[in-house]
C-alpha cells in the first residue's frame, strides 16, 4: 500500500496524517490488489476538504469532502469510498455469477434455455364473471 498525502494552504499535522492513513489502510482489506492512494489536505477560506484518489489494479475510485472540521471530512471521504468500493465489487460479482450460470455450447452462442414450467396459479381455471343489472 502506498499512500501519499499533500497538505494544500495549511501547515503538515502528523495527527492527521495517521489519522488519514489509518482509515485508508483498512479499505486495503476489501480491495484484491495493492492499493495506491494520493490524498490532498486543503482549507478553502473556512472549510476542509479532503480528497482522496485511489488506484488499485484496474479500479479508479476518487472521493472529495469538506466541512468545518478536518477529521469529519477524512471520515465522510472515506465513507464515500468505501461505498464505492462495495458497489463495484458487487457489479463485477454480479457479471462473474451471470457469466457461471449461462450455459455456452461449443460454437460460443449460449444454449437455449429449458421450458419455464407453469405456475399453480396459471393452471388454476378462472371463475366466471357476473355482471349485475343497473
Amino acid at each position: 500500500m502506498n499512500v501519499s498525502i499533500t497538505f494544500r494552504h495549511m501547515d503538515a499535522s502528523e495527527a492527521i496524517k495517521k489519522h488519514a492513513a489509518a482509515k485508508l489502510s483498512k479499505l486495503q482489506k476489501f480491495l484484491r490488489q495493492p492499493m495506491t492512494a494520493k490524498v490532498t489536505i486543503s482549507v478553502d477560506k473556512l472549510k476542509h476538504v479532503a480528497e482522496a484518489r485511489i488506484s488499485s489494479g484496474g479500479a479508479h475510485l476518487e472521493a472529495k469532502e469538506s466541512s468545518d472540521d478536518m477529521y469529519t471530512s477524512i471520515d465522510r471521504m472515506i465513507e464515500k469510498l468505501d461505498r464505492q468500493i462495495h458497489v463495484t465489487k458487487g457489479a463485477a460479482e454480479a457479471r462473474r455469477r451471470t457469466a457461471k450460470t449461462t450455459p455456452r455450447t461449443g460454437d460460443g452462442a449460449a444454449a437455449e434455455a429449458p421450458p419455464a414450467k407453469k405456475t399453480a396459479k396459471a393452471a388454476r381455471p378462472k371463475k366466471a364473471v357476473k355482471k349485475s343489472k343497473r
